[in-house]
């Protein structure tokens, strides 16, 4: 496949094919099983077949097909391992590859954005893609100053087809609950489908990677490529080199990929109150370890690309985020529960025991009570299994709390970023990043006057 398909009718039969093909395969497992093959030969192939079904319509189709499996990619760790494992291949390659686009297409894309003679603003343009993602794929070039660019150039139509597979998707989220068991696949559709606007418009996102770009300009830790040139369907960037996050995850050190999950931790966290922006799509496509960091040329930064999606946060993340986990870790179950009721977690027709909550919160923020804590594969599968089990106190709670909208988008970023470090197996020092990035988190100190009333 080699173009962006463009016909709804032909991206609905091709999205329709997943659910329909599990159903199939299931059959033909059924057959292999008759014929006295072991239950577990089957499974295995079974599921390797959906997989790389799976990589091959999402990937082939790009748009919201390819968006949604990326999406999905960061929460593989929390699924079993025998499940997950068919998958993890399938779904880590929709993180940095896809099948790209004709030239002729690329040409006439830069043609019509930057004039009959785009050819004249570089010194250099590899007309083979560099990587290929949802909406855009993205080549190298030399600009006409001498600097090495990004070129990312979105694929005509990816509107109409983000929207359209969205929808498709929706239509079929019940039946694509097979392939990626435990999840609960149509609020994830949702959320995206509400992206859909900024994801395509390069002007919000060359605003966003810029003002990052200035803040980050001498960070020893975080490089983020500025802004060359932008307009409708074409964005220029600054070219950086570095190790994808996807190939630290299957085959770095242990030192790089403790490093990459603390710089990550760090950019969470620190970006909102910097730029008043959180990146809002943190998979591992997006990420790149770089070398020559603060202590040594030995030592690694971490590169940051695909501004696409952000959330505008002015103040940095809410107080409200700081105050309950810290709260919550020094067992104030009241005031914890007076603060979720008052920032609507909890709605005013129902009443939970303020204890029941902290025992419901308390593992999830485990790593903050640690001075450093071990991401697992093993840590994020118990904890969506104990959510996830509806024999579970924690399954009943969870279904009574609610997400206010404010933090809809926050939640989901955290998770996915939670769900990298566990792909990582990264030791992090998590605390030390709320510490000294998450307002709240840390009480403010009183003055001499607050002091004195407090104690009168």
């Amino acid at each position: 496949m080699s173009d962006l398909p463009r016909k709804a009718v032909t991206r609905t039969a091709k999205l329709a094919a997943l659910p329909l093909g599990f159903a199939g395969r299931a059959t033909w497992g059924l057959g292999k099983r008759i014929v006295g093959e072991s239950a577990e030969i089957v499974g295995r192939e079974l599921q390797q077949r959906t997989a790389e079904q799976m990589f091959k319509v999402l990937g082939e189709l790009k748009g919201g097909a390819m968006k949604f499996g990326q999406a999905l990619s960061v929460f593989e760790s929390a699924l079993p391992e025998e499940i997950a494992g068919p998958y993890r291949a399938a779904l880590t390659k929709l993180q940095e590859a896809a099948p790209p686009m004709p030239t002729r297409t690329v040409h006439s894309v830069l043609a019509e954005r930057l004039g009959e003679d785009w050819q004249e603003l570089f010194l250099e343009f590899e007309d083979k893609p560099a990587a290929a993602a949802s909406i855009g794929q993205v080549h190298r070039g030399v600009w006409h100053d001498g600097r090495e660019v990004a070129v990312k150039v979105q694929y005509p139509g990816a509107g109409e087809a983000l929207l359209s597979d969205l929808n498709q998707l929706s239509r079929f989220a019940r039946l694509l609950g097979p392939l990626i068991p435990g999840m609960d696949i149509k609020p994830l559709i949702a959320e995206l489908k509400d992206r859909v606007s900024e994801e395509l418009d390069y002007g919000l996102e060359a605003q966003a990677q810029q003002a990052h770009a200035e803040e980050f300009a001498d960070d020893p830790d975080v490089v983020v490529p500025a802004v060359v040139h932008q307009c409708e369907q074409v964005l220029v960037t600054e070219w950086i080199d570095g190790v994808p996050l996807s190939e630290v995850i299957s085959e770095g050190t242990e030192e790089q990929r403790n490093r990459a999950g603390q710089l990550l931790a760090r950019f969470l966290f620190s970006g909102p109150a910097r730029t008043g922006l959180l990146h809002a799509d943190p998979h591992p496509g997006n990420f790149r370890l770089l070398p020559g960091g603060p202590e040594s040329e030995h030592d690694w930064r971490l590169g940051v690309l695909d501004f696409g999606t952000v959330d505008r946060l002015p103040g940095g993340l809410p107080t409200p985020i700081g105050d309950s986990l810290r709260m919550t870790l020094d067992g104030e179950a009241e005031a914890v529960y007076e603060l979720l009721c008052a920032e609507g977690f909890v709605k005013e027709s129902i009443d939970l025991d303020p204890n029941a909550v902290l025992d419901y919160l308390l593992p999830i923020i485990e790593p903050a009570q640690v001075e450093e804590f071990t991401f697992t594969r093993g840590w994020m599968r118990s904890q969506a299994g104990r959510v996830a089990d509806p024999r579970s106190p924690a399954y009943q709670l969870a279904k009574q709390l609610n997400l206010p909208p404010a933090y809809l988008l926050i939640h989901r970023v955290t998770l996915s970023t939670i769900g990298v470090l566990c792909q990582l197996g990264a030791t992090v020092r998590l605390r030390e990043e709320l510490e000294d990035w998450l307002p709240g988190f840390v009480p403010e100190e009183l003055t001499d006057e607050q002091e004195t009333a407090a104690e009168a």
